[in-house]
């Protein structure tokens, strides 16, 4: 009996060997990081909160990354200029988006290295002809931008952020509900005593999008003959506030968004919560990383923070325009080259986020191939909805690279996909920078409650996620 106990316990330590040999590792960042390096992440994360509380629209966090890249002694690219390793240079797009580089040791012919975020988040936005009265109450009429559960918006507290060009060609810079002394404004609903037939109504439907308006007064103007008489008292109030007409609203740029402060989450505040992570939480630390650079690194090191990826990426300040592919050929040809040769030659990480998988709501996830928040930054070889449609499926070579890199530095990482292959998917920016001839990966960090006024992530992945990127750009 005791050499057959003794053979049985051989067997079960050669297993256990042979599972420790091959079968793939799944790591937790609680367990797996040092309490100096969990110190380090609640750390970061302190301005990272900071960040998505000043950039909760495109334009702010633009704004914030030029004030932040002009401190750490970034200039404004001068495409006429010669720099040389080590200079840091910046340029802006229509104040929606902003390419960073540092300039390398090796020639650019040699290929940069890129990592691409996006700062535009789903919102609320203004129609161009918004106000109107109905029944002694104003409201301002939407339009809603992204995909959104159109049914969570409602009974938040919103603010109004954005600019408005007068009929004179003044700008002017709105900013309502974040100080404490600020108004908020909010989508109503219907009481649940009365919504009997709201019940009926399918999820998407709870809330349709132009049930989006937003409740913004109800105060009349003290004019018995006067009608419309709230609209009047409101736009008396903008009128006296920002100096503008009602016709000014078609040349602006007017977005909705929570008045909520990011916030620790948890009662061991392990996660953030706040509007906007997708993906700025990703911009965040790519922008950290960048900044971070000491000296001269390898290759040049490019960080864009894009535009428009939420509906496409279309327009002007998205990625399927050419004002990347326009910085590459300048850059080029500072150093004799073509922006072809350059771009030929480069390596992008797409800095994106990926669904974490919700043990509340698992159906949708394929709990082998989803990510997990806590369990690193995550690797996704590809998006696309369904049979890969819209997606770039990086090669097995370059995701090799990657994850030889990411082992080399003991970075903790995931690999996941969005849900199961017939429930949907969703897309980045990889596909277009790859489709400029650049091997893309996507690499980013876990999100519960992803695209809703609150998301949630875990502050020891987002560390791992700059960590990434700061290797990525040794």
């Amino acid at each position: 009996m005791a050499k057959k106990d003794e053979a049985a316990k051989t067997k079960k330590n050669e297993a256990n060997d042979l599972k420790e040999k091959l079968f793939m590792k799944r790591k937790n960042t609680g367990l797996e990081m040092t309490e100096s390096e969990t110190a380090k992440a609640d750390k970061f994360c302190e301005e990272y909160k900071r960040f998505l509380d000043v950039g909760k629209t495109e334009r702010e966090a633009c704004a914030e990354a030029v004030r932040l890249a002009e401190k750490a002694g970034f200039v404004p690219f001068d495409k006429n200029a010669k720099y040389k390793a080590g200079d840091r240079v910046y340029r802006v797009n229509r104040g929606k988006a902003i390419i960073l580089a540092v300039i390398g040791k090796k020639p650019v012919e040699e290929g940069v290295d890129l990592v691409a975020a996006h700062i535009d988040s789903p919102r609320i936005d203004l129609k161009q002809n918004p106000l109107y009265e109905n029944e002694g109450l104003a409201y301002f009429k939407t339009h809603y931008y992204g995909g959104i559960k159109k049914y969570q918006w409602p009974v938040t507290p919103l603010a109004l952020h954005g600019v408005i060009y007068t009929a004179d060609g003044e700008r002017v810079d709105v900013k309502l509900g974040e100080d404490e002394s600020d108004p908020v404004l909010v989508i109503t609903d219907i009481l649940p005593h009365l919504a009997d037939e709201q019940y009926k109504r399918p999820a998407p439907k709870l809330i349709q999008g132009e049930e989006l308006n937003i409740l913004i007064g109800s105060r009349p103007f003290r004019d018995d003959k006067a009608s419309e008489a709230v609209k009047l008292a409101v736009m008396q109030i903008l009128n006296k506030k920002y100096g503008i007409t009602e016709s000014d609203f078609i040349s602006a740029e007017l977005e909705c968004v929570p008045a909520q402060k990011a916030k620790d989450v948890g009662f061991d505040r392990s996660m953030v919560g706040a509007y906007g992570q997708d993906d700025r939480v990703c911009a965040y630390t790519a922008l950290a990383a960048t900044l971070d650079i000491k000296g001269a690194p390898t290759r040049t090191a490019v960080t864009i923070l894009t535009d428009k990826e939420e509906i496409g990426s279309e327009g002007c300040t998205g990625l399927q325009s050419s004002y990347l592919k326009y910085f590459i050929a300048d850059l080029g040809e500072m150093y004799g080259t073509n922006g072809r040769t350059v771009l030929s030659h480069s390596k992008c990480l797409s800095a994106d986020v990926n669904a974490a998988y919700d043990p509340t709501f698992s159906d949708p996830f394929e709990k082998l191939n989803a990510a997990y928040a806590g369990r690193g930054v995550v690797l996704t070889k590809y998006t696309g909805s369904r049979g890969k449609s819209g997606t770039n499926d990086a090669s097995a070579e370059f995701v090799g690279e990657i994850r030889r890199l990411f082992d080399k530095e003991n970075i903790i990482w995931q690999t996941g996909e969005l849900g199961k292959v017939d429930h949907g998917g969703g897309g980045t920016v990889a596909m277009f920078i790859s489709n400029l001839d650049v091997d893309t990966v996507d690499i980013g960090v876990p999100v519960l409650s992803m695209h809703a006024p609150f998301e949630v992530t875990a502050k020891n992945d987002i560390y791992m996620a700059y960590k990434a990127f700061r290797a990525f750009f040794k």
